[in-house]
């Protein structure tokens, strides 16, 4: 939802006079926040992350009790196709979109996203735009292999960034491995059922740059 300068002025003001905003109204401001931040990120060639599909805060009772990231939160259906591509559209409109990953919580929106990355692919980077991995409910390994399995039927798989981290859980670290051993499986079954080339030389390097070499080089991680 866009807006002009005068009318983002008057929802700001509104809102600290302490007036409630209307839903539209706050899609309007937060469109206009995340344009401006993602022209920011593009300028000095950071990533910007889109986590779409979370329902939060389900059982009142339990959130009154003992407040948010508890455990009460699932998956939404709320359709988010339209509305993405108009913001990403939008950041694109003066070559300022960055670098970004997508990912959805409900597994019904991997084929969305994994289209949506192809409509905004652009020059300068390879796989600029990412259909990011399993996410949440889908870090699990049926999760995992139909988020890698799309991918490659409607984009590259060779260019994925591969698995990420929770940054407030140390122990979420042991998911790579667990990653890189359900992504060598499933590469494993496709060259058995002849679905892809039986060479060793030409898949291994393709699982070190899903599994290091890809993110890397997508971050801009300068390593001594």
């Amino acid at each position: 939802a866009e807006a002009n300068e005068a009318e983002l002025d008057s929802i700001l003001a509104r809102r600290l006079a302490g007036e409630t905003l209307s839903e539209h109204e706050v899609a309007q401001f937060k469109t206009a926040v995340l344009v401006f931040l993602g022209a920011e990120y593009a300028r000095r060639g950071w990533v910007q992350q889109y986590h779409i599909g979370a329902l939060r805060n389900n059982n009142l009772r339990q959130f009154k009790l003992l407040g948010p990231d508890v455990g009460f939160d699932s998956i939404n259906d709320r359709p988010m196709a339209e509305e993405l591509s108009k913001l990403l559209s939008k950041q694109n409109e003066e070559n300022l979109l960055p670098k970004t990953i997508l990912y959805c919580l409900n597994p019904r929106d991997n084929e969305v996203l994994g289209t949506m990355i192809g409509n905004f692919q652009g020059e300068g980077m390879p796989g600029k735009m990412q259909f990011g991995s399993g996410w949440w409910f889908n870090d699990q390994k049926d999760g995992m292999e139909r988020q890698m399995t799309q991918l490659a039927q409607l984009g590259l798989l060779s260019r994925f960034v591969g698995m990420l981290t929770d940054s407030r859980s140390f122990l979420s670290y042991t998911r790579h491995e667990y990653f890189r051993r359900i992504l060598c499986q499933m590469i494993g079954r496709w060259v058995e059922a002849g679905e892809a080339p039986a060479d060793i030389n030409l898949l291994g390097e393709m699982v070190k740059n899903i599994c290091f070499n890809n993110a890397r080089d997508y971050f801009a991680i300068e390593l001594n």
